[in-house]
């Protein structure tokens, strides 16, 4: 059984930066490609970006060149860097992993079997 657990959020003014964090808590971390999707207020769930289980790595056009997936094997956790951060990125940020995602359906959150809590970011201007 996976379980996920975000970390990192907070409030931050307009250009700062944050970085979430994912634990995972499961068997065979390293097969599972990791994902980071976002939920504002009255929105559907957005995807963010993606870290596939051999590390290749997706974004969304809206924070392609700000944000940064990374992930580390040895502590069964991925990360999101989020730099020069907009008002528009202030939603809850989702954690998601699956074991058996196929590239051409890594932005889909119906692709993700297993997902964390959430943790909300806040970017004041």
């Amino acid at each position: 059984q996976v379980q996920l657990v975000e970390s990192g959020g907070g409030l931050v003014q307009t250009g700062n930066s944050l970085r979430l964090s994912c634990v995972f808590s499961g068997n065979a971390f390293r097969r599972y490609s990791l994902a980071w999707f976002r939920q504002a207020p009255g929105k559907g769930r957005e995807f963010v970006a993606a870290i596939r289980y051999n590390s290749y790595t997706y974004y969304s056009d809206s924070v392609k060149g700000r944000f940064g997936i990374s992930r580390d094997n040895a502590k069964d956790t991925v990360y999101l860097q989020m730099d020069s951060l907009e008002p528009e990125d202030s939603a809850v940020y989702f954690c998601a992993a699956s074991q058996t995602v196929i590239l051409s359906a890594i932005r889909s959150a119906n692709a993700y079997a297993n997902w964390g809590q959430g943790t909300q970011v806040t970017v004041s201007s």
